[in-house]
């Protein structure tokens, strides 16, 4: 696993950054409408586990055809 190639990720940052509402949200920061809370709370969580679930140490994208 190579921290540098991770870190120059764009994936690794935006998933970064959209925890970071979430991350208020569950310390009682209201940072978005209260009426919007499930909404962001999906598109946060999907954008987060994009940037988890990208690998930019693979050269390979398709799936069993990595070496």
């Amino acid at each position: 696993m190579d921290i540098k190639n991770r870190l120059k990720n764009k994936m690794l940052w935006v998933s970064v950054i959209a925890l970071i509402p979430m991350l208020c949200q569950s310390f009682g920061l209201d940072i978005l409408p209260s009426n919007y809370t499930e909404v962001s709370n999906s598109i946060l969580g999907i954008v987060i586990l994009l940037g988890l679930v990208n690998n930019p140490s693979t050269e390979n994208a398709g799936f069993k055809d990595d070496k």
